[in-house]
């Protein structure tokens, strides 16, 4: 089982969760939402286990905290993951623009610099700009567009420009995203649940509710049973680690723990 896109350190009670995971030997990113949460997130991923952690600064929050890039800058080289990174054009987040670009292309630029990295990035309301920004940094590396929700002619740019796509449950009960992951390539695609933020049952999603987007997509997609979806999944997750490493070689970094 997958989630590609967790905030474990935001639950109530991490260590159980964490606990949760390694005994479901779950494959799990752990993305931040801060520079400064980065070492005690990081810590939370047991020796052995399937844990990735991803270093980020969430656009939502890019204002408050844009005085910790040089944080980001500094751990950059810990991990080949980022995230959670990108924009936010909400109309509570607008008024914040600037900075939100001010932060993102900085983030670009870095992993640029850095041989490039996997990034699980936000596009609410702002997949246009997302994108711009992506053509922009070319060399920033392999972007994973989590909880996409762009229109369908984002979807195609964002197909053509190589990205990838996370999705959850919560995700699928809109029909709107049920007809854009028709349309994602398949071999792109990987489950996340966004907890604890997105809701599942009136409660807060759980790393392995990923295995009811498992589920889903097979339904969605038809032609497959969840058995050869979940083979899909995990085989698209081998070939995105791969990716990683070779781009943590390519750094002159340690691939091993990717």
């Amino acid at each position: 089982m997958i989630d590609f896109h967790a905030h474990l350190d935001l639950y109530p009670d991490p260590k159980m969760i964490v606990k949760e995971i390694v005994e479901r030997g779950m494959y799990v990113l752990s993305v931040t939402t801060t520079p400064s949460a980065w070492k005690g997130t990081s810590a939370l991923a047991t020796p052995g286990s399937r844990i990735r952690t991803a270093l980020g600064l969430h656009p939502q929050i890019a204002h408050e905290r844009v005085g910790e890039l040089p944080l980001f800058d500094l751990h950059l080289h810990e991990t080949m993951y980022v995230g959670e990174i990108g924009l936010d054009g909400g109309p509570e987040f607008k008024p914040h623009w600037q900075t939100q670009l001010t932060v993102f292309d900085h983030i670009l630029n870095a992993c640029s610099l850095a041989g490039g990295r996997v990034m699980s990035i936000h596009s609410r309301r702002a997949a246009p700009a997302v994108l711009d920004r992506l053509v922009a940094f070319p060399g920033a590396g392999t972007p994973v567009l989590h909880w996409f929700s762009g229109g369908k002619r984002d979807l195609q740019r964002a197909v053509a420009l190589g990205c990838w796509f996370s999705v959850g449950p919560a995700m699928l009960v809109s029909e709107k995203a049920r007809a854009l992951v028709r349309d994602m390539p398949r071999d792109r695609v990987l489950t996340e649940t966004d907890g604890p933020f997105a809701q599942i049952g009136g409660g807060s999603a759980k790393p392995w509710d990923a295995g009811g987007a498992t589920t889903q997509l097979a339904e969605l997609w038809g032609d497959m049973t969840e058995e050869e979806t979940d083979r899909l999944l995990h085989a698209n997750l081998r070939r995105l680690v791969a990716i990683a490493a070779a781009g943590r070689a390519k750094s002159g970094q340690d691939a091993g723990d990717c």
